[in-house]
């Protein structure tokens, strides 16, 4: 952050709470390290030298964002100069939340660095796409904002989900799934947030209060009845759940993930899921390849699951011949990599 002064410190908390390191500094020695995204507070003096500002970014490989007044971004030029270096910019007074999510966005757009040498459950694969996927979800499992996984059935998204949770500081903490699609609509509110049973009134817990502290998935998100996403929203915002029993909502900490096969755009459109939902669920996206587009993926996929098989089995793994090897090749595999595992 680069003259952030007194107008940024609002967002300095915020970023902190949601898992990002901040460092305060000048320009001179922020355009030579190695940062993620800068945000910059451009003033009156930085105008008068704009070509200074023009030597300076090109050294650097973060993507910067401006904030400006908006009389500012009326002069002569400035407008012009803002578009053309900055990933975003913000007038004065900026809204923290809208802020952040484009700092988040900017992250994505880095060149992304290697993985840890941790990263939890394995993604196996040396497509293009997997490796891409392996490096953004490094980049991503530190940050806290909800995440939204698109992908086919059986292409991995819960396996993207526990691996986010596995480079998070949450990696210690529950990770809790819930189908959306396999719960019958009546039973969902109870899973979600909790419910009072019997004569004793004994109170079972939610998922959303067991992923305390972790991190929660919501498995085929899209399914969920539009009177459960208005609760989700409501949680969402809040952060709070009312439980059964209680007079004060209990505060949650938990990291929301989502996952979907189907097209939330569309399912906008047709006002079967709410678009306040999909944009606080859609800030941060990823999307894994179907198993037909990974080439290069299959064979060693299909070793892998051959050598589990006969672990599990305390059989010898058999190696595939030629024929075999077409064979796979010339599947389409419409259940992707969960179609491939149950062929062992």
């Amino acid at each position: 952050m680069i003259d952030g002064a007194d107008d940024c410190h609002p967002l300095v908390t915020v970023l902190k709470d949601a898992g990002w390191t901040v460092h305060d500094k000048t320009l001179d020695s922020a355009s030579d390290a190695d940062y993620d995204v800068g945000l910059i507070h451009l003033k009156a003096d930085h105008f008068e030298h704009l070509h200074e500002l023009e030597e300076r970014f090109p050294r650097s490989n973060m993507r910067w964002i401006a904030v400006l007044s908006a009389n500012d971004l009326r002069r002569e030029k400035i407008g012009d100069f803002v578009c053309r270096w900055f990933f975003d910019f913000h007038t004065l007074p900026f809204d923290v939340n809208r802020l952040q999510a484009s700092l988040e966005k900017a992250l994505i757009k880095v060149d992304p660095a290697p993985p840890a040498s941790s990263t939890g459950p394995e993604l196996l694969g040396e497509s293009r796409p997997i490796r891409e996927l392996r490096r953004l979800l490094s980049k991503l499992a530190p940050i806290d904002s909800p995440v939204l996984i698109r992908g086919e059935r059986g292409a991995g998204k819960e396996l993207i989900a526990r691996s986010l949770h596995a480079q998070s500081r949450r990696r210690d903490k529950p990770f809790v799934v819930i189908d959306c699609a396999a719960l019958a609509e009546h039973s969902i509110y109870a899973e979600l947030f909790g419910d009072e049973t019997g004569a004793t009134h004994e109170r079972s817990i939610g998922r959303i209060e067991a992923a305390h502290g972790g991190t929660l998935l919501l498995d085929e998100v899209g399914d969920l009845p539009l009177d459960t996403q208005a609760d989700l929203l409501r949680f969402l915002e809040e952060r709070k759940i009312e439980r059964p029993g209680d007079t004060e909502p209990m505060a949650i900490d938990v990291r929301v993930v989502a996952a979907t096969r189907e097209d939330l755009e569309t399912a906008v459109r047709k006002k079967r899921f709410r678009e306040d939902l999909y944009y606080q669920l859609s800030v941060l996206q990823v999307g894994i390849a179907p198993l037909r587009e990974r080439h290069g993926d299959l064979v060693l996929l299909a070793n892998h699951f051959a050598h589990v098989f006969s672990q599990e089995t305390g059989r010898r793994a058999r190696s595939f011949s030629q024929d075999a090897l077409v064979a796979l090749g010339k599947h389409d595999w419409p259940g992707n990599v969960r179609e491939l595992a149950s062929r062992g």
